[in-house]
């Protein structure tokens, strides 16, 4: 695993956790939610679009390169994605207990 797809999953295990935080929701929680989002989206993209694209291009080190960094940056579109959609459910709970 490359170090841009670890240093991403720190980061956003520190955006949920500050988000929650903000929004009064548990912190841990989301957290969790938002890492366990984040390698899932990761290891799918990995596993079936990184395989294919790489035996395309297995003589040229810079495709491969360039190629390696696309399932963290889908990891991090999908981990936008689920806080998005935390915080509209948070939204939502809130404006039904008012």
């Amino acid at each position: 695993m490359l170090l841009l797809a670890k240093f991403a999953g720190i980061v956003v295990l520190v955006w949920f956790y500050m988000t929650a935080k903000n929004q009064g929701e548990q912190p841990i929680k989301w957290a969790i939610i938002g890492v366990i989002g984040y390698w899932i989206a990761w290891w799918v993209v990995n596993l079936t679009a990184v395989s294919a694209l790489s035996s395309l291009f297995a003589k040229n080190f810079t495709a491969i390169f360039i190629i390696a960094q696309i399932p963290a940056v889908c990891a991090v579109g999908a981990a936008f994605l689920i806080r998005k959609k935390l915080l509209a459910d948070a939204e939502a709970e809130k404006n039904n207990q008012d």
